[in-house]
């Protein structure tokens, strides 16, 4: 099929890879030029495991290319994804901008009865807005809402072998419906996890979805708070809590709190959503209330129980700047909060991290040191906070950090260093909700 993929981030570039891997003949647009020429020279925006290899792959295939011209690729498609940002306004709203605008030039542009599909994270009733905006286009236009559920770090193979995919379409729309069929059959082939539905059902699920994996996070958090205060062990508690069928083990880790582009935007926009109608989600806004509170967490550790209440003059190393391992994303990453902490309070603060350097060198310039190599990061360190739980931080050559480090304090944000009886090798050690 022909399919025309507008918007190169991270859901777009992605899918639109993954649609040409399964045979599809795909053009990916974006309106930056200066983005398409990179892409083209094979130099990718993103960091995903695997992609390049894919993009590269199916480039030198003939069924992967990269154009500016939306309007051109658009007449030329039989399916249009819309993957474009839709970033939190001030009042937690997605802003639909992006969205309106990609909809007013397929409705002028298309040349033939194409399948509009809104890929993009986008509140209840888009689908509803978009069709109003293609019902006067010269050929039909059937709107569907295909939300995505990519992981970052593992966002080809969610994409290739599916926990479900929810499609949003009138059940009368058979055009559609058959469009969306065949589209996504060959990574249904092994388990049909297609999921019809009314639009209105598959924008809410994405929110829905992405806001119970959040309050998962943030409950577990407060429960770590709680842990400390009473000399409970949170690992336990998550073992024992996770070991109950009807809840399962996964999202019950404690740590530095979420970010990302995805949990923190989508938890209030729900919220948004539901006060439009009059409705109130408290638990929605407390799990977006707690994980703020929560990414102050590693700064109020070290402030408060290990340097008495002042950060002046102490130089802190920081291991992990992304919000997540396997990827370059530092947006709303609890590294960046402890970051503004402890330059707020005076401290030098010297960090690494595999992939997400370049974006933090952007932010802070000069104001971070930005180390090469992990070790380097905590040479003369007063103590050494792990933020993100990259695997070539699980197992360091602790007796070199202690020969390294000025003072050998380690804050482990992710509590993965719990099991290598630090204590006993002359580390100060804590945790999050461990004795």
């Amino acid at each position: 099929m022909k399919v025309c993929v507008i918007g190169t981030g991270y859901v777009g570039l992605v899918s639109g890879t993954c649609f040409a891997e399964t045979g599809n003949d795909v053009v990916c647009v974006d309106i930056d030029t200066a983005k398409i020429e990179r892409l083209r020279g094979g130099e990718m925006p993103i960091f995903e495991p695997g992609l390049d290899e894919m993009v590269a792959r199916n480039v030198t295939g003939r069924r992967l290319s990269f154009s500016s011209d939306v309007a051109g690729v658009v007449a030329e498609s039989e399916v249009v994804f819309v993957a474009v940002g839709t970033p939190p306004r001030s009042d937690g709203a997605a802003n639909l901008l992006a969205v309106d605008r990609v909809a007013e030039t397929v409705a002028v542009s298309v040349a033939r009865e194409t399948v509009l599909v809104l890929k993009s994270t986008v509140p209840v009733g888009t689908n509803a807005r978009v069709r109003r905006i293609v019902k006067d286009a010269a050929f039909p236009v059937h709107v569907v809402s295909n939300p995505e559920f990519l992981k970052e770090g593992s966002a080809l193979d969610d994409f290739m072998r599916p926990d479900r995919i929810v499609i949003g379409t009138a059940p009368t729309d058979t055009f559609a419906r058959d469009v969306m069929q065949r589209l996504y059959l060959p990574v249904s082939l092994s388990s049909d996890r297609i999921m019809f539905m009314d639009p209105a059902s598959a924008e809410l699920t994405k929110y829905v979805a992405n806001t119970m994996l959040a309050m998962r996070i943030s409950f577990m958090n407060e429960v770590a708070m709680l842990c400390e205060k009473v000399g409970a062990d949170v690992h336990l508690v998550r073992k024992g809590v996770g070991s109950d069928e009807r809840i399962g083990a996964k999202f019950l880790h404690a740590g530095p709190g979420y970010g990302g582009s995805c949990f923190p935007k989508d938890v209030v926009a729900l919220v948004h959503t539901a006060r439009e109608h009059g409705l109130e989600l408290d638990l929605a806004s407390t799990t977006d209330r707690v994980n703020q509170r929560h990414k102050g967490v590693l700064a109020r550790k070290l402030k408060q129980a290990h340097f008495d209440g002042d950060l002046r003059g102490k130089r802190i190393a920081v291991w992990g700047l992304a919000f997540k391992p396997r990827t370059d994303d530092v947006r709303e990453s609890p590294a960046l909060q402890l970051i503004d902490a402890l330059l707020s309070e005076g401290a030098e603060v010297r960090a690494h991290d595999p992939e997400a350097m370049e974006s933090v060198r952007a932010l802070y310039g000069d104001r971070v040191t930005l180390c090469d190599d992990a070790y380097e990061a905590a040479d003369g360190a007063d103590a050494l906070v792990l933020v993100t739980e990259w695997r070539q931080y699980q197992n360091p050559d602790f007796a070199r950090l202690r020969g390294l480090l000025r003072r050998p304090l380690l804050l482990d944000g992710r509590n993965i260093w719990a099991g290598y009886g630090l204590a006993a090798q002359g580390f100060c050690y804590e945790g999050i909700g461990r004795k």
